[in-house]
């Protein structure tokens, strides 16, 4: 699956749901739609706090249209920890972070070797 893009109120609602959690973190199952990410789940079951957020793996959704996770880093910095890549293996292909100031340029996109992603946001 090749996704070029994320629809623009999805990720006002990712960055809006970051700025809501804060100073938490948060974590979000990306899905996508003929290339577009589209949508998200929130899996039951999250535990989250000021410096991580995690899920329980068997929680996460059955789908075929997962394209990767979002989270937020309440510190600003939009660049993956170590337990992110870590993570980002585990589940898809294309990884947002969203950060304080939860701003419309206040995220990245990357593979899941830390590479950046370049998304188009689409309207």
């Amino acid at each position: 699956m090749a996704v070029h893009g994320i629809r623009e109120d999805l990720l006002l609602t990712l960055l809006a749901l970051g700025k809501s959690q804060h100073p938490n973190e948060f974590i979000a199952i990306l899905r996508e739609e003929g290339g577009i990410i589209e949508a998200f789940d929130l899996a039951p079951g999250t535990q989250v706090n000021e410096c991580s957020a995690s899920f329980f793996h068997d929680m996460m959704p059955l789908d075929t249209h997962v394209a990767g996770s979002a989270h937020s880093h309440p510190n600003g910095v939009l660049l993956p920890s170590d337990a992110d890549l870590r993570f980002f293996g585990s589940v898809g292909r294309y990884h947002i972070i969203v950060g304080s100031p939860y701003t419309t340029d206040a995220w990245r996109c990357f593979f899941p070797d830390g590479s950046p992603a370049g998304l188009e946001v689409v309207p």
